[in-house]
This record gives C-alpha cells, sequence and structure tokens, in this order.
C-alpha cells in the first residue's frame, strides 16, 4: 500500500499535520492544522504533512507577485 504526505510525517519527523493557507492578495503560507487559522487567511487543503503542504505551494504558487500589483501591471 503507498503512504501519502497525509497520513505520515515528512522526512525531517515532524508529525504535525498543516494546512496551505492564502490571503487577499493570493499568497501562500502553512499554518498548524489544528490552530484556527489568523483573521485574513483561507484554508486551502485538508491537514498534511508540512512537506505535502510545500508541494502544494511550489504546484499552486506560480507567481510569486502580490495579486495587486498583478492587476496594476495588467492596467494600460
Amino acid at each position: 500500500m503507498s503512504q501519502t504526505n497525509t497520513e505520515h510525517p515528512d522526512d525531517t519527523g515532524d508529525t504535525e499535520l498543516y494546512v496551505v493557507v492564502t490571503n487577499h492578495e493570493e499568497q501562500y503560507s502553512i499554518w498548524p492544522g489544528h490552530r484556527d487559522v489568523p483573521p485574513g487567511w483561507e484554508t486551502r487543503t485538508s491537514p498534511m504533512a508540512r512537506q505535502g503542504c510545500l508541494e502544494y505551494i511550489r504546484e499552486h504558487w506560480v507567481d510569486m507577485r502580490p495579486l495587486s500589483l498583478r492587476e496594476r501591471e495588467r492596467q494600460p
């Protein structure tokens, strides 16, 4: 049976589960899964190992510029 990052600790031995969160500027971060997400941040994943969160961020956060800057650059 295969093991996923959502079920097992990462290579560092960290057994805590985290969630991926984003803010209004579409900036990503990880947050401890057992804590309330701070105001202004939204949960994007279910709780998983830290490495799984980092992989999710690597796949989804393809433009590191804040949303406000991206929108400003699109204006003529």
